[in-house]
């Protein structure tokens, strides 16, 4: 199981990366085919970067919401299951101490 665990939260990151990459890629070739303006002086790359970021969050948040809540509901187990083993150690220490 936790290498399924594992498994979404890396699959997310990895879709994440890939739609940055695409995009920037695009945008790149839009800048440097003149379709998009290309930035002041040396700032080309980082204008490029900045667009491409832009461009793939709106696409990331829609494209991959189903990844997104896999991950979501991973990482709410994890966070239940360690509330429940600090619950189950202070009754344990207020057992002790009584």
């Amino acid at each position: 199981m936790t290498a399924a665990r594992t498994s979404a939260t890396i699959r997310y990151t990895a879709m994440r990366l890939g739609i940055f990459v695409g995009s920037f890629v695009v945008v790149a070739a839009l800048v440097q085919f003149g379709v998009l303006p290309k930035g002041l002086g040396d700032s080309n790359f980082v204008w490029v970067l900045l667009l491409a970021l832009v461009v793939s969050a709106p696409l990331s948040f829609i494209l991959l919401r189903k990844q997104r809540d896999e991950m979501s509901e991973q990482i709410v187990g994890k966070v239940d299951s360690a509330k429940a083993r600090l619950e189950a150690n202070r009754a344990q220490e207020d057992g002790a101490v009584q």
